[in-house]
C-alpha cells in the first residue's frame, strides 16, 4: 500500500475554503431571521444603530440581535464601530438584502436553502433508494424562496426585455391574446403579465393545489382578478386549444415527460401560437457551466434537492436538470414536433426559448 504524502498547505487551503461553505450555509439561515424579524429593513432606514436600538426598532430582543449582529460583523455583510458599538449596513448591501423591490435582491433565496437544509434526510433516503420527491412534500420555505428570488428576476426583465424579443408576442398581448403557463407556482410571472397587458386573458395551472390557492390569493390583492385564474391541474392535463402563448417559467426542467407536456402544449397552441421557456441560463456541457455560470454551485444544488427529484417521482423520470443547456431543450421540443426553435434572449441568469409548431 502507497502512502500518499500531503501537501498540508493545501489542506489548509482547502479546509479554509470548506470553512467558508459552512459559514454560508449558516449565514442562509440568519438572513432568514433577519429578513422576517425587519431588522435588515431597520438597519437600512435607520444608520448606525447599537444592538438596543436595533431591537428597539424592531421589537425583538436585544439579547438575540446583538449576537445576530456579531454574526452578520463576522461575515461581512454590516460594518462595525467599536467606538460607539454601533452597526451599520451599508446601502449596496441593502440593496441585495433590505429590499424586494430592489433590482439586485437576492433575500428571497435564502428560505429556499433553509428549506433544502430541512429536507436532507428525505433526500439521503432517495439517493438510496433512487425514488423521487414530488414537489409538493419540499418544505413550505421552498416555495417561499421560489417566488420570492425569482419574481426579481422577472420583474427585471419579463416585460421589459423578454417579451419584446419574441416574435409578435407583444403585439397579440397589447391586442388581448390568450395566455397559459403550465406549472405557474404562486403566479409571479403572470402576475406581472396580466398587470402589463389588461386587454389579455391569462391562465396558470399547477399540480400542487397550495401553490394554486397562494396564486389566487395574489391575484385578488394586486387588482388583476377579473384577467388572470389559476387552477389545478398538471401540464399534461389541461383542456385549452387555440391558445396564443404557452409559458414555462424555471418549471420545464423539473418536469418527468418534457416531451409529452411539450406535444400537449403543441396541441393546444393556435397554428401561429408560440411555446416559450424560460429557463436558467447554461451551457451544454459540465466544464462550460462550471466557468460561465455564475450561480453554477447553486443551480446544481437546486436540481438535487428540488428539480431533478421533481422529475424523478413522475411517469418517465427524464431528469433534465436545472442547467439543462439549449441543446437537450431543443432536442425535447424537437422530439415533442415543434418545427422551429430558438434562444430569442438570455442575461446572466435566464436564457430565453422560443418554439412554434
Amino acid at each position: 500500500m502507497t502512502t500518499q504524502t500531503l501537501d498540508l498547505e493545501k489542506v489548509g487551503a482547502f479546509a479554509e475554503r470548506v470553512g467558508g461553505m459552512l459559514a454560508g450555509g449558516a449565514t442562509a439561515a440568519m438572513m432568514v431571521v433577519g429578513d422576517r424579524t425587519g431588522l435588515y429593513a431597520a438597519l437600512a432606514a435607520g444608520g448606525p444603530l447599537t444592538s438596543a436600538q436595533l431591537a428597539g426598532a424592531t421589537g425583538t430582543a436585544e439579547r438575540y440581535v446583538r449576537e445576530w449582529l456579531a454574526q452578520q460583523a463576522a461575515v461581512g455583510f454590516v460594518s462595525y464601530d467599536p467606538a460607539d458599538t454601533t452597526f451599520t449596513l451599508p446601502p449596496e448591501h441593502a440593496a441585495v438584502l433590505a429590499s424586494e423591490e430592489s433590482p439586485a435582491s437576492m433575500i428571497g433565496a435564502a428560505p429556499q436553502i433553509s428549506g433544502m437544509h430541512r429536507r436532507t434526510d428525505q433526500l439521503v433516503e432517495a439517493f438510496r433508494t433512487g425514488a423521487g420527491i414530488p414537489w409538493g412534500e419540499q418544505d413550505p420555505a421552498t416555495f417561499e424562496g421560489t417566488e420570492r428570488f425569482f419574481r426579481v428576476g422577472y420583474r427585471n426583465s419579463l416585460v421589459g426585455e423578454w417579451i419584446p424579443a419574441l416574435g409578435g408576442v407583444q403585439a397579440k398581448l397589447e391586442a388581448g391574446a390568450r395566455v397559459l403557463d403550465v406549472g405557474c407556482g404562486h403566479g409571479a410571472p403572470l402576475l406581472l403579465l396580466a398587470g402589463a397587458f389588461p386587454a389579455s386573458r391569462f391562465v396558470g395551472y399547477d399540480r400542487h393545489p397550495a401553490s394554486v390557492e397562494t396564486a389566487r390569493q395574489r391575484a385578488t390583492e394586486e387588482g388583476v382578478a377579473d384577467r388572470v385564474r389559476f387552477e389545478a391541474n398538471d401540464c399534461h392535463g389541461y383542456p385549452d386549444r387555440g391558445v396564443d402563448v404557452i409559458t414555462f417559467f424555471d418549471a420545464f426542467h423539473d418536469l418527468g415527460d418534457p416531451v409529452g407536456a411539450a406535444a400537449h402544449a403543441r396541441r393546444s397552441l393556435a397554428p401561429d401560437g408560440t411555446l416559450v421557456l424560460v429557463e436558467p441560463r447554461s451551457e451544454d456541457d459540465l466544464a462550460a457551466n462550471l466557468t460561465s455560470v455564475p450561480m453554477a454551485a447553486i443551480g446544481y444544488a437546486a436540481s438535487t434537492f428540488l428539480c431533478t427529484a421533481n422529475s424523478l417521482s413522475q411517469p418517465v423520470g427524464r431528469a433534465l436538470g436545472a442547467l439543462a443547456g439549449e441543446a437537450a431543450l431543443r432536442e425535447v421540443l424537437t422530439e415533442a414536433g415543434f418545427g422551429v426553435v430558438r434562444r430569442a434572449t438570455e442575461n446572466d441568469f435566464h436564457m430565453v426559448i422560443e418554439a412554434r409548431p
